[in-house]
């Protein structure tokens, strides 16, 4: 049975990536309606530069139903939660086509429950490491480099991470250090970033991307990232943490994750769009939910998946769509799928997802620095992880001690952001989550949030 349930599993994954493929070559033919702007004059190089941000956002929701709960429960009484984060961005241009970064950071804060009770959780900023106090990290820490292959040079503005200057159409960027995998994988303009667009863990990225990280979501590795033409080829090699969710990477790559996403650029009706297909393949100690479930069974305990790890291969794959509709409007969607026997490593505790949203920009009614945007997300898991959560398990983020009546998390998320001056923003954020972490006897739970961002 679990065997077969894992084969119709692989085949959803690979029908995924299939239908994904047809739309590429489908977006490849496409005719395009309108002419290319004219190209941007050359742009004057960085060789050094200094950003900063701070984020600060405030989080309440009421008593909501609960007729019991878990180590890993949402908290069902009435909560206010705050976290806070500070980061300088220090970069400079040792040689040509190189950039240097080294991203100093303090946090402060602790999410609601200590980020855990709901597989698409409601803080993406929100460090698993919370603390009352503030504390130190140098989160970032790498080099990149870039090889022009010739093509049209296009500008480069100055922002965080990223020293001002041009980029050829056609090139090869390599980025060796320490940074978060989603720097670079899984970008989307309108559903990527906790500090500036939505909250919710399940928006920012497709919720099924187990991506390497530490608990603060970085790891050290590698990718290289080939443009060509309306095409980027991109991979990478990453390591994981040493065990699920944890603070410290893994020596020596012992344990480790390997990338690929293939991106599509393209016009529909004289706008952008964009297409990407990421896919990973982790590789380090982990434990089935059909394994854990077995020896607790046979040893009248609570079935635990750190109880049965051994070395051996977790995947997924995720589609991501975004395409302007209008200069002020903009949609966006993903949708992605994992193995669902294995348990998942660093991300969330989400094996199917399907998402969908859309952003509008302030400009369309006299408010050119302020955001409006709404999504929709729907979290599943397979069946055996139901089980395995139902006989008492944990996972990275949920647990409510048993799952009787399982059914898939639905969250809608909606933001309006204020641009109060040149950069910064206060943020406000409602979020409704049904049936959080899968249980329809807990819930529903609605989220209300403040932020405030500023950068330079």
């Amino acid at each position: 049975m679990l065997r077969a349930g894992k084969t119709r599993r692989v085949r959803q994954c690979a029908a995924l990536l299939g239908a994904s493929l047809f739309v590429l070559t489908g977006l490849a033919t496409s005719a395009f309606a309108d002419d290319p702007p004219p190209a941007d004059p050359p742009a004057a190089s960085q060789d050094w530069a200094v950003h900063g941000q701070l984020t600060n956002i405030w989080q309440y929701h009421p008593e909501f139903r609960s007729p019991y709960e878990g180590k890993n429960s949402l908290d069902h009484l009435e909560h206010v939660n705050e976290t806070t984060d500070a980061t300088l961005y220090l970069g400079l241009r040792p040689w040509q086509g190189a950039q240097f970064w080294v991203d100093p950071e303090i946090n402060q804060g602790i999410a609601p429950s200590g980020t855990e009770g709901a597989a698409g959780y409601v803080n993406g900023d929100g460090s698993k490491v919370g603390k009352i106090h503030p504390y130190f990290r140098i989160q970032r820490a790498f080099l990149r480099q870039t090889f022009d292959l010739g093509g049209e040079a296009t500008k480069v503005d100055p922002d965080q991470n990223v020293l001002g200057g041009s980029d050829t159409a056609n090139r090869v960027v390599v980025t060796v250090g320490k940074f978060d995998v989603t720097d670079i994988f899984d970008d989307n303009k309108y559903a990527h970033d906790a500090r500036t667009d939505f909250l919710n863990w399940s928006v920012i990225d497709a919720g099924t991307f187990d991506y390497a990280a530490d608990a603060w979501g970085y790891s050290f590795g590698s990718a290289v990232e080939w443009y060509q033409g309306d095409w980027t080829l991109r991979g990478g090699l990453f390591d994981l943490s040493t065990e699920p969710n944890g603070k410290d990477l893994t020596p020596w790559f012992g344990q480790f994750q390997t990338l690929v996403e293939v991106e599509r650029r393209f016009k529909l009706a004289g706008h952008d769009g964009k297409l990407k297909i990421t896919g990973f393949m982790s590789r380090g100690r982990m434990g089935t939910f059909a394994d854990a479930i077995a020896l607790g069974q046979a040893t009248s305990t609570v079935p635990s998946t750190g109880a049965v790890r051994r070395y051996q291969s977790r995947f997924g794959v995720s589609v991501n769509l975004e395409q302007e509709i209008t200069k002020t409007i903009g949609v966006f969607a993903r949708a992605g799928a994992d193995q669902g026997n294995v348990e998942p490593y660093e991300y969330a505790d989400i094996d199917d997802t399907v998402q969908a949203g859309v952003s509008f920009s302030g400009e369309k009614w006299g408010r050119k620095d302020d955001t409006f945007a709404v999504a929709g997300v729907v979290n599943m898991i397979s069946k055996i992880h139901q089980d395995y959560l139902n006989d008492g398990g944990l996972g990275i983020l949920v647990g409510d001690g048993k799952l009787p009546h399982p059914g898939p998390e639905e969250i809608v998320e909606a933001y309006y952001s204020v641009g109060v001056m040149k950069g910064v923003n206060v943020t406000f954020d409602v979020q409704g989550l049904e049936n959080p972490a899968y249980n329809r006897d807990r819930g529903p739970v609605p989220v209300l949030s403040a932020r405030l961002h500023g950068q330079f």
